[in-house]
């Protein structure tokens, strides 16, 4: 399904632009994981280098990290879900176009990177404008792996991870 920008959808996608690609920064984000079992035919998930940038907008926010999954069978992020949203939609962006996505891929034995400029996660409809310095609570769905909880640190708009993808 795609989705037209709108005037604030923009200078979103402008302060995408300046936050920077999400890295490997080990101090960004709580991680969490999930393992759908034992055994090197299940997804064994876990989040990392987890960030938000802070929100220049009052009614749109992004956020950023990355799953991996050491397991052997793939997975897919479905939904997340987040008290500090009305919804939290799932984007990828495919040229300079993003478009909302009911999934993405985790595959086996890989990543899934969520970052400035990629796929990354929108919270619409903004119950309060998290704050440089506060943390964002997330759940993950996954098709196959239970759900995973994430703490998401709000970093000043402008952050750029240390190390990029």
């Amino acid at each position: 399904m795609r989705r037209r920008l709108g005037p604030v959808a923009l200078v979103i996608a402008g302060a995408l632009a300046l936050a920077g690609c999400g890295g490997s920064d080990s101090r960004s984000g709580d991680s969490g994981s999930a393992n759908s079992g034992s055994g090197s035919g299940k997804a064994e998930l876990s989040v990392g280098s987890a960030y938000m940038p802070q929100p220049v907008s009052d009614e749109m926010a992004a956020g950023f990290f990355t799953v991996t999954n050491k397991g052997g069978a793939a997975d897919e992020l479905t939904s997340v879900t987040s008290d500090v949203a009305g919804q939290v939609t799932v984007h990828e962006t495919v040229g300079s176009a993003m478009q909302e996505v009911k999934g993405l891929k985790v595959p086996a034995h890989g990543e899934l990177v969520l970052k400035s400029g990629g796929n990354h996660l929108m919270f619409e409809q903004l119950k309060r404008k998290p704050k440089e310095g506060q943390t964002v609570s997330v759940e993950l769905h996954f098709a196959h792996s239970g759900p995973v909880k994430v703490e998401i640190p709000v970093k000043s708009a402008t952050y750029r991870p240390k190390t990029g993808h």
